[in-house]
């Protein structure tokens, strides 16, 4: 028995020292998804604003100052304003709701749009690294930088600083993996900037080749980064799952749900921000199958309570029905033809027996219409059909219709 449970949430990502991509699965926040998109809209309009004024004061301060690095940290920032626009595009197509050609959602936009904008870093970095490269087969070609870029370098460093503190709280708030992603590159950035007033300094200083060094090294991270969140945004793509922790924390939620015996084959696989989960519930062998699908929905109602997942399909095991052995034994409807050989004049129905497959054992359950069919009781446990191990009759003495 499958029973598909549904809700859209969101999955966070905890973030290390400089990468954003973790695969841990959060409990669900009070956000709707308009609230989601809207704070993820605001603050990535922020960010266009902040890079859109960075790119201009960059590159024009850093080619009237002859400093190729600042010209390199202003060309990182017009990848930080396209980045930007792919935040958007795909913060708006990832909520678009579930359809027919989409049943999960759209949520694996997001790991497409972080895909492109890895490559596009990667780009960026490479030109960045040959620039550098030129600059260092002949140094002669390297001028004299003029004061008034460090102080653009420093303006910078502060902005991007700035950038990423606002954009990580709202990241984290609103539990957006791409937004999250966003944030950290801004503090990259923020690094960069660091290194090109370095290298600034350097060249001041009487040291001409610390300039393009400096774009050098922001180039190979710049590149890196794009590296870094490319192969996570495919790994995503290829179905990753959760991380242990995430998933043995899922266990013991449905573990304790009342009725579960055991929790086996949990499957996850993350889609954008969200995570897909897959889970097989053992349960009573003689339970009815409408107490199964109620243990089923009391475990999914405690897993979507606290973790926040996009889809959880969740079959129901009997706890000795497991093995092929069973695949040989006569189905229900079967039995009942074989049984009603003896009762051509008042067949028993097919809702009057309940068969349980057991490790290749096959217990048979017969409820009667009231205690007075002695005869067909007795003629049931004289000549069973011969693929039942265990029979059970029981007479039906009083049935009770409740109506509110």
């Amino acid at each position: 028995m499958q029973s598909a449970l549904r809700s859209r949430t969101d999955v966070q990502r905890k973030t290390d020292s400089m990468h954003a991509h973790n695969h841990s699965v959060a409990p669900a926040e009070a956000l709707t998804g308009g609230e989601r998109q809207a704070a993820a809209k605001k603050s990535t309009l922020v960010s266009v604003a902040v890079n859109l004024l960075l790119t201009a004061v960059q590159i024009a301060v850093g080619v009237f100052a002859h400093s190729s690095a600042l010209v390199a940290d202003g060309i990182h920032s017009l990848s930080d304003l396209v980045a930007d626009f792919v935040v958007l595009l795909a913060n708006r197509f990832s909520h678009l709701a579930a359809d027919r050609n989409h049943p999960y959602g759209h949520s694996r936009f997001e790991n497409a749009a972080s895909l492109a904008l890895g490559v596009l870093l990667i780009a960026v970095g490479i030109g960045m690294l040959g620039n550098a490269a030129n600059k260092f087969a002949d140094p002669s070609l390297i001028p004299r930088v003029h004061w008034y870029a460090l102080a653009v370098a420093m303006m910078a460093l502060v902005a991007k600083e700035s950038l990423f503190r606002y954009m990580l709280a709202v990241a984290n708030r609103v539990k957006s993996g791409m937004l999250v992603a966003n944030a950290w590159h801004a503090r990259s950035d923020a690094a960069s900037s660091l290194v090109v007033a370095a290298g600034i300094v350097g060249n001041l200083l009487g040291w001409p080749l610390l300039d393009p060094l400096a774009a050098a090294i922001v180039g190979f991270m710049v590149a890196r980064m794009g590296w870094n969140f490319s192969y996570d945004a495919m790994q995503d793509l290829m179905d990753r799952g959760l991380d242990e922790e995430s998933v043995e924390a899922i266990r013991a939620e449905l573990g304790e749900t009342p009725g579960v015996l055991n929790v086996h084959d949990i499957r996850t696989r993350k889609t954008g921000d969200l995570a897909i989960i897959d889970a097989h519930l053992l349960v009573d062998s003689h339970i009815s199958v409408s107490e199964g699908h109620q243990v089923a929905l009391q475990a999914r109602h405690r897993v979507m309570k606290r973790f926040a997942v996009a889809d959880i399909t969740i079959h129901i095991d009997a706890d000795l029905a497991d093995g092929p052995e069973n695949l040989g034994l006569p189905p229900r409807q079967a039995l009942l033809e074989e049984l009603n050989r003896h009762f051509p004049d008042a067949p028993l129905r097919l809702d009057q027996l309940r068969a349980h497959y057991l490790d290749g054992r096959l217990e048979l359950e017969v409820e009667l219409d009231d205690d007075k069919d002695a005869r067909r009781g007795a003629l049931l446990v004289m000549a069973p059909p011969a693929a039942v191990d265990a029979l059970r009759v029981c007479a039906r003495l009083r049935e009770a219709v409740i109506k509110n």
